[in-house]
């Protein structure tokens, strides 16, 4: 038996929830399917932005692969947050990303839709639970759903097909070491 669509959560505080999400859209690029990668968080520049841009160079994936990068930065509110960013503005970056992933979601011109970082977006209070649930369940029966980051609601693990966590048994970090750009960024 096979399912028409799946929703896969790649969860956890240890590193390989983005490169997973790329994994995965590689795989269905792969086996010609059309595929929106929509990034909540990471505004900054990080290596998969310059794969993004290159890559839909490439002619035969111009119809099929759509890179949308929203949100402002990391937040927190009350604690640390990107630079002259208010709570405010993280908020609507957050609803705008979210409306545009949620296009993608029921249009039916995807295959498979990639929200990274939504679960942080959605922890970190600048989208509910509710909005999660939201995207998961209006989605076309016919689109498959990737949703990344840390502390994916676990009142919610009942609506997703794959779940998986990430979890950090030691990372170069904890001894004082930057992130190493091609692996961590």
């Amino acid at each position: 038996m096979k399912k028409d669509s799946i929703v896969i959560v790649f969860t956890g505080d240890g590193k390989g929830k983005t490169s997973a999400a790329i994994g995965t859209a590689i795989r269905a690029l792969g086996a010609g399917r059309r595929v929106a990668f929509v990034q909540f968080i990471k505004t900054w520049a990080v290596s998969e932005h310059k794969f993004f841009a290159d890559i839909l160079q490439e002619p035969f994936l111009q119809d099929r692969l759509v890179f949308h990068r929203g949100g402002k930065g990391f937040f927190r509110a009350g604690e640390h947050s990107a630079k002259n960013v208010s709570d405010a503005e993280h908020r609507a970056a957050a609803r705008q990303t979210l409306d545009f992933a949620k296009r993608c979601a029921t249009s039916g011109d995807f295959d498979l839709v990639i929200c990274d970082e939504i679960n942080n977006a959605v922890h970190d209070g600048l989208l509910t639970a509710d909005d999660l649930r939201e995207l998961i369940t209006l989605r076309k029966p016919t689109t498959s759903l990737c949703l990344t980051g840390r502390d994916f609601p676990k009142k919610l693990l009942e609506l997703v097909d794959i779940a998986t966590e990430m979890k950090k048994t030691k990372h170069h970090y904890d001894d004082g070491f930057l992130a190493q750009e091609g692996i961590d960024f």
